[in-house]
């Protein structure tokens, strides 16, 4: 059977383990922050390049002998 002084440093060593993950989550969430605005920029930019190549198409003549 655990004594007290077995169940305090497992309680303990859980603490510790629960901080851990913690700032392990919060590293993560900034992670994920900065690569959701990095999709959204550049998402943003295929747009605008899209856009810009499709303003291009539109200038091109017709090819009409064939």
């Amino acid at each position: 059977m655990a004594t007290l002084r077995d169940l305090a440093e497992r309680i303990e060593r859980l603490l510790l383990r629960h901080e851990e993950l913690q700032r392990a989550h919060a590293l993560l969430a900034q992670e994920l922050e900065a690569v959701t605005t990095e999709r959204d920029s550049l998402k943003a930019r295929l747009a605008a390049a899209r856009a810009r190549v499709d303003a291009l198409l539109a200038r091109l003549p017709e090819d009409s002998e064939r």
